[in-house]
């Protein structure tokens, strides 16, 4: 009996770990002892990514699409990969509709070039990685250095990001408004279903939303019988903070810093960024995966929170 007391006081312990191991071209995160996401990469991938994210109940909610087809699910932007970074137009090139099936001659591909760091621990993980952006030619444009933290809680999922790019040359990020920090939803939390897009500033839908600057964006709904939903907050020492918002009522949200001229029409001149060599543009964000809406989740407090980190 004293065997018995003593495994099942050590299980929670056990369970309440975040475990991050290294599986060929991926680097897969279980959390309380159940697959959480996987960071995908290597050949034909054209951007690494997160692929699936779950609520802290197992529920999936992003788009599972193009990485394997669901019955009912939507087929459209195959290049909308879970979560991922990227930008349209740098130098010229693209690195966000970049899939190797398009037929675009100027695609950029972000390849990863080593896993520096993977982390398990009992509150939280940790993924460190050195990548590349390349140009069709196979230049380097950008070194990045990616880390991502991810963090269990017994309602919740959060995970940081910080981007650090480097420039080899001179670089310029477009004014556009396909780019920066984006996130595919599950088609259940379409507006068109049952989602409900709101931000910081009190906007709904994409109506209210597109284009707009705020410290933070969520998308929640139902997603098969749970209310759940998904918040980005936009750190405010990224440059151009708030961030202006990519916000579309089919699925995706994007805090982009580089369209402001395309967000504003016009009333901003120009939301490019440009490196010169050696220079280096630092990026952070917090993705919180929660039950109910933003107000039940208390995105405002997790969002005064994190700012002051």
């Amino acid at each position: 009996m004293r065997l018995i007391g003593l495994i099942l006081l050590a299980t929670p312990l056990l369970w309440s770990q975040v475990v991050i191991q290294q599986e060929n071209s991926k680097v897969v995160v279980n959390i309380d002892g159940k697959p959480y996401t996987e960071f995908i990469y290597g050949a034909g991938v054209t951007k690494p990514y997160l692929d699936p994210l779950r609520a802290a109940t197992g529920t999936v909610v992003t788009r599972r699409y193009p990485m394997q087809t669901t019955l009912g699910e939507t087929t459209d932007h195959p290049e909308h990969r879970g979560v991922w970074f990227g930008h349209t137009n740098v130098n010229g090139f693209n690195f966000y509709a970049n899939e190797p099936s398009f037929t675009t001659p100027n695609r950029g591909t972000i390849v990863v070039r080593k896993i520096d760091k993977i982390e398990s621990g009992k509150k939280q993980g940790n993924i460190q990685a050195a990548l590349a952006w390349l140009d069709p030619a196979g230049n380097t444009l950008l070194v990045e250095k990616r880390e991502m933290i991810f963090y269990g809680g017994k309602s919740e999922r959060t995970i940081d990001f910080d981007f650090r790019l480097t420039a080899v040359g001179p670089v310029k990020f477009g004014d556009h408004r396909d780019g920066g920090f984006s996130i595919r939803v599950a088609d259940a939390l379409r507006e068109d279903r049952t989602g409900l897009m709101v931000s910081a500033d009190g906007c709904k839908k994409e109506s209210g939303c597109w284009g707009k600057a705020s410290n933070w964006m969520d998308y929640s709904g139902d997603v098969n019988g749970e209310k759940a939903g998904i918040a980005i907050l936009d750190h405010p020492s990224n440059p151009h903070h708030p961030a202006h918002w990519q916000a579309r009522g089919y699925g995706l949200f994007a805090a982009n810093i580089f369209g402001l001229r395309e967000f504003t029409h016009g009333q901003i001149a120009d939301g490019s960024v440009t490196l010169k060599p050696g220079e280096t543009l630092h990026l952070r964000y917090r993705v919180i995966i929660h039950s109910g809406d933003a107000q039940s989740a208390k995105i405002d407090a997790a969002y005064a929170q994190y700012a002051l980190q």
